[in-house]
């Protein structure tokens, strides 16, 4: 049984012929025949080529794989017990759903902290990122969880000013980081800024640190859409010519005269803008920390992607050694912009089998005594129950998890509502049900309006809808845990949750389900 879907997807804009009557190793068409227009990835390819590598249309779609892994976080079952209280007295005027308690701080000295053990990953410089920024920022600031400011934002930031190389202002930069934090309060969250290659050549972290008063940092090594550097398109030579200028690769060349022609025959209509890989090795990691702190980072992340064992080996122990405050690790099959489909589908490892070492790594060291940084979880988590089966998996090591789509998703819908509100033209669905006001339709409107007062009319839609989104997320995370009998984070544990397959307990060292509390058991049935 084949685990893709090769050749046909609605993030490629392609299908077959045939429908579902394909081969499935190839995906292609059983009978292919002369004369189709060409519709599959491999048609399609005969004539728009590397086009069709990445979903479309760019900047305005997020993207992740629909490869079925063998093992997920549906083949986890949350456990929950009818006895006792952690967190609160076991009486039930107190331990009720509501009493659990979401929030947790990270870092070494537990000095970031959140209302919701949430982190916004990195979004960079994908047009889909800018054009909701101002929803992502206000959203995360005043739902108390922290934000990260992805890779290539000076580089691309057509209004940035360079000398000798490095980067001196960028208005982009300041305005992102100038959004969330307008909008934060008492003290919750943090805006992280992450560097990639030439970011790091560029002095990015220099320029926020000394300039921008930023405070916490993330290097990057990877993420679990992709295993090489990062891509977006541009739709204008000159911007291409910038970006060669600013010591990107820009595919194709916008130098070469024949492109040039062909570029402005309407052959092609865009470029791509690609990353340089990392080359991390030990001593230059360990130095690289060291300096941050010494430049003004109180708080030094770590992002890496869905790599090989020995990578994510080297990621905690390296992390360990330098000190590092947080690790994200983001596992297989997850994306946000621009990255290769077959890539998002076809490399790495999937995020609870990526969790499922990370802990073991984590506890071998923690055994030895040795300094084990805060883990966050990424890779496909969107719900309450992934949140719950992320932190217990690795506990006590995960201290929450990271997402990027779903956000991103809440603020696009929110956005797209609060365009039809204006122009008057919601669908009848949403009318009917629940009016065509702001305040009717996002039921935590009304409470963002007492809290802000008059700033209310200042924060967009997109803010709201991330905002309502994440008041579900605590909902829900609330009863799950109030089920389980864990009235705070902290209490979490492996034992929180069974294997529902022996190759899903075999994956994650969690036991399965029907041998789950077998002692007890036991000695509940063998007793007097």
């Amino acid at each position: 049984m084949s685990l893709s879907k090769p050749n046909r997807s609605t993030a490629t804009g392609t299908r077959t012929r045939a429908g579902d009557d394909v081969m499935p190793t190839s995906g292609m068409c059983v009978v292919c025949v002369q004369g189709c227009t060409g519709l599959c990835e491999v048609g399609m390819s005969a004539y728009r080529g590397a086009e069709v590598i990445y979903p479309r249309p760019f900047g305005v779609v997020t993207a992740a794989g629909d490869k079925d892994y063998p093992v997920d976080f549906s083949h986890l079952s949350i456990m929950g017990t009818a006895f006792g209280a952690h967190g609160v007295p076991p009486d039930p005027d107190e331990a009720v759903f509501p009493a659990v308690n979401l929030e947790t701080a990270i870092g070494r000295d537990k000095g970031i902290k959140l209302k919701l053990p949430i982190v916004i990953p990195a979004l960079g410089s994908t047009d889909i990122a800018k054009n909701n920024w101002a929803g992502i920022a206000i959203g995360a600031a005043i739902s108390g969880i922290a934000l990260t400011i992805g890779e290539n934002i000076c580089g691309m930031d057509s209004n940035a000013e360079f000398k000798n190389g490095r980067v001196v202002r960028s208005p982009d930069m300041e305005m992102r980081i100038k959004l969330y934090r307008d909008w934060q309060e008492d003290g919750y969250g943090d805006i992280i800024v992450q560097a990639n290659v030439e970011d790091t050549l560029s002095g990015v972290h220099e320029y926020v640190i000394e300039e921008l008063g930023v405070t916490s940092v993330e290097l990057k090594w990877g993420q679990g859409a992709k295993d090489i550097g990062g891509e977006v398109k541009v739709s204008e030579l000159e911007r291409a010519l910038q970006l060669v200028d600013r010591g990107y690769i820009v595919l194709p060349d916008p130098r070469d005269k024949g492109i040039v022609q062909a570029f402005k025959s309407g052959a092609f209509k865009e470029f791509e803008r690609h990353s340089r890989l990392g080359m991390p090795d030990r001593e230059s990691f360990l130095n690289r920390v060291e300096q941050l702190r010494r430049l003004g980072a109180k708080y030094v992340f770590l992002k890496t992607g869905a790599y090989r064992p020995a990578d994510l080996a080297k990621a905690i122990k390296w992390s360990s050694e330098a000190g590092v405050d947080v690790i994200t690790i983001d596992g297989a099959g997850g994306g946000t912009g621009m990255s290769p489909w077959r890539m998002m589908c076809e490399w790495g490892i999937p995020t609870v089998y990526l969790a499922s070492l990370a802990y073991q790594y984590a506890k071998r060291l923690s055994e030895k005594g040795e300094y084990v940084p805060d883990i966050l979880i990424a890779g496909g988590i969107s719900l309450e129950d992934h949140i719950f089966k992320a932190i217990a998996l690795g506990s006590p090591y995960f201290k929450g998890v990271a997402m990027a789509r779903a956000p991103l998703c809440a603020v696009m819908v929110g956005n797209t509502i609060g365009e039809l509100i204006r122009k008057g033209e919601l669908p009848k669905s949403i009318r009917d049900n629940y009016g065509n006001t702001i305040e009717q339709i996002f039921i935590s409107a009304m409470q963002l309006k007492e809290r802000f007062g008059d700033r209310f009319e200042h924060i967009p839609t997109g803010a709201i809808g991330l905002f309502t989104y994440l008041q579900r997320i605590a909902q829900g995370l609330r009863q799950l845990m109030a089920g389980a009998r864990k009235f705070s984070l902290e209490y979490l544990t492996r034992d929180d949750l069974a294997a529902l397959t022996r190759e899903a307990a075999e994956v994650t060292g969690l036991s399965y389900v029907m041998e789950l509390d077998a002692e007890e058991v036991e000695r509940i049935l063998d007793s007097g």
